[in-house]
């Protein structure tokens, strides 16, 4: 049996192709995330009516949009424009069930509510739940760098972004230890001409490094209109980037936004981050759980792997310290790293996300126009602290104001445990639907507390049909005891009386 990553050494480009549509998939997989667990809240806890047609035809449309070639991004032009007219259409339906169903569970009043749909608890208010939030509110105000440029200090990191608008110090100040590699600069986009011997589309092969542009030249750099991030143009080519860096008030990351009008033919965009880190191998979110690969180029099999997937995050980790990286939009990225020559001798690893290419077939049009990117830098991150940011820049809390505030169908005590989905059955039996798995690599014992009645609990595939040999978990009431392995994955089904 194959143990480990099945890399294709062939077609890498299609991790960054049509930015676009990769886009609409990504959005599209988490609002049916929101909308199957606000609609069911919302069906238990006030019998609001669950959409039971509407999401199964949604899920078929997004689910047909991840066939080849659409999501690699190397169909020809008229099928990416349909793809964008119908994420979009899809956004709007989404958007409308979770409206309508966190509006059900508000009422009607004047407090301000947070709805976090992540899979884990911030700034007071429960994972799956809604109340008031304890947190900080306004953002970290930019002060001027003496050397030019400004800093950023919430009293976790201590930022500094120099006059170019690099980020030249990301410093950690509860572990005192410095992100940023020596001599260098984050943040940094990279131009590179793109010319793949064969598929356009397609490929991105390894030579394209042979030549760089790093853009570094600016038009503006000043703080931002909200007051609270430092906002940096810069114009190339073509094109124009904006990039907005943020502190979020006692939280361990630095958010970089990234504003593109896009228009270059073979070239492809990457947004590096250099890191004083030393590390053999580093992980990739993968569908439930993550894989490891190589950092070094040993034999030609780790040489191959120059451009690679990554779902929310990647993380890379010293013994004790760690960095991630998590994205709401983006898939292809590389990973290097080499011997710094002066100064400490030490190893810079680089993380870079691919952005935009410009390929010239079949759509002579690919990734023409504006697009939008969130990053964030999470010095001194663990896996579990990779696990958390990467859902969280992709499942934005919403503000909505309304009377009492919402409790969880359910809430598990280890946050080694990711609860994926919360859904009603398919059957339109009413019985609720819960998905979780183990995300960090290990065993784990959690016990999940349902917060509604049950009559009885069953074990089952994905398609929820039973699972005659699976381990029956220990029921106490509203308490569910299960064992999980490392990634495994499992579905309960709460039959409701």
């Amino acid at each position: 049996m194959w143990v480990g990553e099945l890399y294709l050494e062939l077609h890498r480009a299609t991790l960054t192709s049509q930015a676009g549509t990769k886009r609409g998939n990504r959005r599209s997989e988490h609002l049916l995330r929101e909308a199957e667990l606000w609609a069911a809240t919302a069906a238990v806890r006030t019998g609001h009516p669950y959409p039971y047609a509407e999401l199964d035809r949604i899920w078929k449309t997004v689910l047909l949009h991840q066939f080849h070639d659409i999501l690699p991004g190397s169909s020809i032009a008229w099928v990416h424009r349909e793809a964008r007219a119908t994420y979009a259409r899809v956004a709007g339906e989404l958007e409308a069930i979770i409206a309508g169903a966190q509006r059900a569970l508000a009422g009607e009043g004047d407090r301000e509510l947070v709805f976090n749909s992540a899979p884990y608890e911030h700034d007071g208010v429960p994972a799956a739940g809604a109340r008031p939030s304890s947190g900080a509110g306004a953002g970290t105000v930019p002060e001027p760098r003496a050397a030019g440029g400004y800093v950023l200090d919430n009293g976790l990191l201590h930022i500094e972004i120099d006059a170019r608008g690099l980020v030249v110090s990301a410093r950690d100040l509860t572990a005192d230890r410095e992100a940023v590699a020596p001599g260098t600069a984050a943040g940094l986009l990279q131009l590179h001409q793109d010319f793949p011997n064969m598929w356009d589309a397609w490929d991105v092969d390894s030579f394209y490094r042979n030549t760089v542009t790093d853009l570094t030249d600016t038009d503006e750099i000043g703080v931002g209109a909200d007051g609270a991030s430092v906002r940096i143009v810069r114009s190339f080519g073509n094109s124009r980037a904006v990039q907005v860096f943020s502190l979020p008030p006692e939280q361990r990351r630095l958010v970089v936004d990234t504003e593109v009008d896009w228009h270059e033919t073979e070239k492809i965009l990457k947004l590096a981050f250099p890191l004083d880190l030393h590390a053999e191998r580093y992980a990739s979110e993968t569908q439930f759980g993550h894989v490891f690969r190589p950092t070094h180029t040993n034999t030609s099999w780790e040489a191959a792997k120059f451009e690679a997937c990554n779902h929310r995050f990647v993380h890379l980790e010293e013994p004790g310290w760690g960095v991630a990286l998590v994205n709401d939009a983006t898939y292809g990225h590389d990973v290097t790293r080499t011997v710094r020559t002066d100064g400490d001798r030490g190893t810079t690893t680089t993380v870079r996300a691919s952005l935009l290419r410009a390929p010239r077939f079949p759509d002579p049009e690919t990734d023409q126009g504006t697009h939008r990117f969130r990053h964030a830098l999470v010095p001194g991150a663990t896996i579990a602290d990779a696990v958390r940011e990467g859902w969280r820049v992709n499942l934005p809390e919403r503000r909505l104001t309304g009377a009492q505030d919402v409790a969880p169908l359910v809430t598990v005590d280890d946050d080694a445990v990711v609860v994926t989905a919360v859904k009603l059955a398919d059957d339109g039996s009413g019985d609720v639907v819960i998905r979780f798995h183990e995300a960090h690599g290990g065993r784990a014992r959690p016990t999940l507390t349902a917060g509604f009645a049950f009559s009885g609990l069953t074990a089952t595939d994905l398609l929820e049909r039973p699972l005659a040999q699976a381990p029956q978990p220990v029921c106490e009431g509203a308490r569910i005891t299960v064992r999980l392995r490392p990634f495994e994955l499992m579905t309960l089904r709460l039959r409701r009386p």
